[in-house]
């Protein structure tokens, strides 16, 4: 297991932000994950844990503590059962189930990060989430002290959230296992509406699994979801903020003030989320409120292709980025009364301080 001292970390994430870590391990077996979590755990070391760095922002004075890359690699695929390492490339095994002509995850194609991230945000774009196909989840247990196995009823998926980042210092991933559908080389229903129009289908529409990635893959790279180390305007975390599900008074009250800022025939948008409550769109509020696709003057500013990506233009630091959040938050909220949330995870710093 290698081992580094006053280790940077901004290089293991996406937005290219945060400090050094005092001690950095790189595990590239389960047993490695395993051995040195315990060793954290029992001198009593903060632990960071790091896979693909596509949902961390690191405070500018780093991590006292141990920080984890999880490195492993596993693929195994038998029939149309798949299970992945934690340090398998998401994007990498996307690609292979499609290629084996497996449907279930082709819609997450180019989402970056590892897959053993997938199941603690319940990962999902384009109609389709992790918890559709995930089976089962193999971590360790650091309250317990053992490596246990959850089955999908176990993980307490719901939007955006599971049991794993409901509790962040309980489990490790260690593999996740997956079941696939072989539709005879075509993907699942078409159930996302801007998808469902550039493939020319209706929703619920099956069409070959290959054309579904690629217009998944064009459609996020038209808004710098897809990483490209020469374009600052993919430094980013995805979409910073999660899109807000309100209660029925909640959204009452939201449109109403819709009304008074845009207009009476104006309508946001508006998604059912189950008992009583309304999902509308973060991007929505975000563009509503001034803060338009390239906004800000600094080295931290809205991507160009998306409201929802706070980027790094070369130069930021941790604290230029939650600045640019913490504005869009206020503008935000003075507007249309509706408190945004970050998505990515902060380590050292917080969005509200």
């Amino acid at each position: 297991m290698q081992e580094l001292h006053d280790a940077p970390l901004a290089p293991l994430t996406t937005l290219r932000l945060g400090g050094p870590a005092t001690r950095l391990l790189t595990a590239t077996t389960d047993d490695e994950v395993v051995a040195a979590v315990r060793e954290a755990d029992d001198s009593g070391t903060p632990l960071l844990l790091i896979g693909g760095g596509s949902n961390l922002v690191i405070g500018d004075k780093g991590f006292d503590g141990t920080a984890l890359h999880l490195a492993t690699r596993g693929f195994a695929l038998d029939g149309t059962t798949l299970e992945l390492a934690a340090g398998e490339v998401w994007t990498d095994a996307v690609a292979r189930t499609v290629e084996a002509g497996l449907a279930g995850v082709e819609c997450l194609a180019g989402i970056p990060g590892s897959a053993g991230a997938t199941p603690v945000q319940n990962v999902g774009a384009y109609g389709q989430e992790v918890a559709g196909t995930i089976t089962e989840v193999v971590a360790y247990d650091r309250e317990a002290r053992e490596t246990v196995t959850l089955a999908n009823a176990d993980c307490a998926f719901s939007y955006r959230n599971s049991r794993f980042k409901a509790e962040p210092d309980r489990y490790v991933v260690l593999r996740v296992r997956f079941a696939l559908e072989d539709a005879d080389g075509l993907s699942g229903p078409i159930r996302y509406a801007e998808t469902a129009r550039a493939l020319g289908v209706a929703p619920g529409d099956r069409v070959p699994l290959a054309a579904a990635r690629d217009v998944v893959l064009k459609l996020r790279a038209g808004k710098g979801m897809v990483l490209d180390p020469e374009d600052h305007d993919t430094w980013s975390a995805g979409s910073f903020f999660t899109n807000p599900i309100l209660t029925e008074e909640e959204f009452a009250a939201f449109r109403a003030r819709v009304a008074d800022r845009l207009g009476t025939a104006a309508e946001p948008p508006a998604y059912p989320a189950g008992e009583g409550r309304t999902k509308t769109s973060a991007a929505w509020l975000i563009d509503k409120a001034g803060f338009t696709k390239g906004y800000g003057t600094g080295p931290a500013r809205i991507s160009g292709k998306h409201t929802l990506a706070l980027t790094n233009r070369g130069g930021a630091t941790t604290e230029d980025l939650l600045a640019l959040a913490r504005e869009v938050v206020a503008g935000v909220h003075e507007a249309f009364g509706v408190t945004l949330v970050n998505e990515p995870v902060t380590v050292g710093v917080s969005l509200h301080p």
